[in-house]
């Protein structure tokens, strides 16, 4: 199927290696000890056997079931591949589970069944549905999923939902509230032409009546044209859309008409119907990875145009992972019996509330907005917002309380939030963020270790993913051997300091070398010399605008590597020293910590500072920072110098920087506990807040932790990061593996984005 044969390559080795499939299950009890298994099965695993026994909804009480989702399949109309089977559709299974963990922090198990009968399928679900709280139902092709959803709701006393079918309606209904909106138009008059008769098209057109779109006002195509009344051998979801009207063709059904919805084809809107339409037209071309029309051509067709696609590259992208995840939420936490009409039409509400609220900064920053408002190029949030988790599910589940489907109401939304909020913390979002936000702006990366075949690896992973582009130094010859091996096709440059045939270059950065470091003790000589050197060479094609940004540090120790760095790029204008940070991605969330690599003993004066630089590093990721200035002692219990320097750190930070949020100096286990904190110190400026940034008084204990986090928790670690040199240069740590490369390389692209809005602010001041 693909073009690409490394990308092919990557794709089964991603789903094969380091052990197959991609989700597992964990325990969630303690079981280190013989007491522990006693009770985690023989014997007294009887005792909630026999509570549920008495009284059947306590299986909610003592088991998994009220967090647990089955995403069922039998692969016969999975996307872009069609009737499959059920064995070649598990790894789609597997990934539905995976973007409901992250995306809500639900559980999956997946499950495909090997029968294409209706009243076998069902009958199987049916019998395996007491271990679950819900189900998906997921890549069934029609007219067999109509009736699968049908009977199973009827059927099962636990939430039932074909995301094919309901997913794209719920999220393109959000859409077209708002698209309607901006355009001056109310549903229950406008005419809408439904390109498509799939289970995902019927869907749409039957969510839209519930909001008022009149039958009347609708026509639907399928691959025959019109659906007309007087067709034959319709099925009875056509006959429900079957058009009276006399044509035949979609350019005839377009013509005045306000609203395309497509599920269909690539171009099959062409550029003339497009302008046959109303005004304000809303063009809705779902169809991917290949629109019916595409984005940049309707919009030189019509400039009133309000947009709508399934990619991510363009706005308003109708994408489903804004519905199922947290719809299935809702209802979980209710235990709804079904997710029925008004459950949907509630999430199609907040959605479309939530588009018109003030963006996080945090999204807009993913996204490359200086700011993004309620508008033609923003009708539906976005995939990443962090708001989708405590706006969508509330909807959901107070919609199921007042339908009259929950089992277990909400009575406290206070916590009710405030655990939806929490349930993120087991999420990498910010990864996604990051990539998102690099690939909007790629910039050019020196790679100075590129004869090693994991440098060049994530080298790869970068220039692929459009995260930047890579330049490479190192032996040629080496280089492209690597390159061939890894198929990794791609016209890059290659430099080779130490045997460059034509070093007009080197011989440039030497002489500029010289002039800056010519009363340091360096000769013209040496400055030539060292510039054979790759670091070297790297820091000075910074400092020439030959390259943006720089990753170092794979085979060398760090001391080694950074010297070079402090000679050629230097500090920021007024930073004394310079330090690193390293951001952890936990499982209770995100957490930065400092200083990782550079100072070993830092003074009060320099911990401040440090502080600083990692305040407004961390506002360069969108996130509000937290700051918890870390010592042995709480808040003046102590006298020793080690925890004075903390507490005087924090007295610099609050006369200097009084709108930053920092205390201390506090110890770890309080300034983690927002409850703990809350209880003992209610004065600090901490208190309430979660802290996500700890400052530590030293090298050892702030390096130690941050690798003991890595190691004994799993924590997904990108660092570290360099604050306060005057370019984006960011040294990995010794054999650091390909994921840490491609993440630092982000890192380094949104830096040098950040670096260069900063000098044409001053420039143009």
């Amino acid at each position: 199927m693909s073009k690409n044969p490394s990308k092919r390559r990557e794709a089964l080795l991603y789903h094969a290696k380091p052990r197959p499939g991609k989700i597992e299950v964990i325990p969630t009890k303690k079981y280190a000890t013989q007491r522990d298994l006693s009770l985690a099965y023989s014997p007294w695993v009887a005792e909630p056997c026999l509570e549920i026994n008495k009284e059947v909804r306590n299986v909610y009480k003592y088991t998994n079931k009220g967090n647990l989702v089955a995403v069922i399949s039998n692969g016969t109309a999975v996307l872009g591949l069609g009737n499959i089977g059920p064995e070649a559709s598990k790894p789609v299974m597997e990934g539905k589970g995976l973007l409901f963990k992250i995306f809500a922090d639900v559980d999956v198990f997946d499950i495909e069944i090997n029968t294409e009968n209706v009243d076998e399928f069902v009958e199987t679900v049916k019998n395996i549905a007491p271990t679950f709280g819900g189900i998906n139902l997921e890549d069934i092709k029609a007219p067999e999923a109509f009736e699968i959803e049908r009977r199973l709701k009827e059927e099962l006393d636990i939430p039932v939902m074909h995301d094919d079918q309901h997913g794209t309606a719920i999220i393109s209904a959000a859409a077209l509230l708002n698209a309607l909106e901006l355009g001056g138009k109310k549903i229950e008059e406008v005419s809408i032409v439904v390109n498509g008769a799939g289970a995902a098209a019927i869907s749409c057109a039957r969510l839209y009546k519930a909001f008022g779109a009149r039958e009347e006002n609708m026509i639907m195509l399928d691959s025959k044209g019109v659906i007309r009344a007087d067709r034959e051998n319709l099925s009875e979801e056509k006959k429900e859309f079957a058009s009276a009207k006399d044509i035949d063709t979609l350019e005839e059904a377009i013509k005045g008409a306000d609203v395309f919805i497509g599920l269909s084809v690539k171009d099959v809107l062409t550029p003339e119907m497009l302008k046959s339409m109303a005004d304000n037209p809303i063009v809705f071309a779902m169809a991917n990875p290949d629109p019916e029309i595409a984005y940049d051509v309707a919009l030189k067709t019509r400039k009133d145009v309000i947009m709508a696609t399934g990619r991510s590259d363009h706005p308003n992208q109708v994408n489903n992972v804004l519905g199922f995840p947290f719809i299935f939420r809702g209802a979980l936490d209710v235990r709804a019996t079904k997710i029925n009409e008004e459950m949907k039409m509630a999430a199609v509400r907040a959605l479309a509330a939530l588009a018109k609220e003030p963006v996080p900064e945090q999204v807009n920053i993913a996204y490359g907005e200086t700011k993004l408002n309620f508008g033609r190029d923003y009708i539906i949030p976005k995939p990443f917002d962090p708001r989708l988790i405590v706006a969508v599910p509330p909807a959901v589940a107070k919609a199921a309380m007042e339908s009259g489907v929950a089992t277990n109401p909400i009575t406290d939304w206070t916590k009710y939030h405030d655990d939806l909020y929490a349930r993120m913390g087991s999420d990498n979002k910010l990864i996604r963020l990051l990539f998102n936000r690099a690939k909007l702006d790629p910039k050019r990366i020196v790679y100075t270790e590129a004869e090693h075949i994991d440098v060049l690896k994530a080298a790869q992973v970068v220039y692929e993913e459009g995260i930047g582009i890579p330049v490479l130094l190192g032996r040629k010859e080496i280089i492209r051997n690597l390159m061939e091996q890894l198929e990794f096709d791609a016209d890059l440059e290659i430099i080779d300091p130490k045997n460059d045939k034509q070093p007009e270059k080197l011989k440039l950065y030497a002489r500029k070398f010289w002039e800056k470091r010519k009363r340091k003790g360096i000769t013209l000589y040496d400055a030539e010399k060292l510039m054979r050197e790759r670091n070297y060479f790297g820091g000075m094609m910074l400092n020439e605008g030959d390259a943006d940004a720089m990753i170092s540090g794979y085979s060398r120790s760090y001391p080694v590597v950074i010297k070079p760095v402090f000679e050629t790029v230097g500090r920021f204008e007024g930073v004394d020293k310079v330090a690193t940070t390293n951001l952890m991605l936990t499982n209770k969330g995100v957490l930065f910590i400092a200083d990782t690599a550079i100072n070993i003993e830092p003074t009060a004066k320099e911990l401040a500072k440090i502080a600083q630089m990692t305040n407004y590093t961390i506002k360069m990721f969108g996130l509000e920072p937290v700051i918890a200035m870390i010592s042995y002692a709480n808040f003046g219990s102590s006298q020793n110098p080690n925890a004075v320097k903390v507490r005087e750190a924090v007295s610099i930070l609050h006369k200097t920087n009084p709108d930053m949020i920092v205390d201390g100096e506090i110890q770890a286990d309080f300034a983690l506990n927002p409850e703990l904190l809350k209880e003992k110190f209610p004065f600090s400026k901490l208190a309430g807040k979660k802290v996500n940034t700890l400052i530590f008084p030293n090298l050892d204990a702030a390096n130690s932790t941050y690798k003991l986090l890595k190691e004994l928790n799993q924590s997904e670690s990108i660092g570290p990061i360099m604050l306060g040199l005057r370019l984006p240069v960011h040294l990995v740590q010794m054999h650091a593996s390909v994921d840490e490369m491609v993440n630092m390389s982000a890192v380094a692209v949104v830096d040098a984005q950040q670096k260069e809005k900063r000098k044409n602010k001053h420039s143009n001041s």
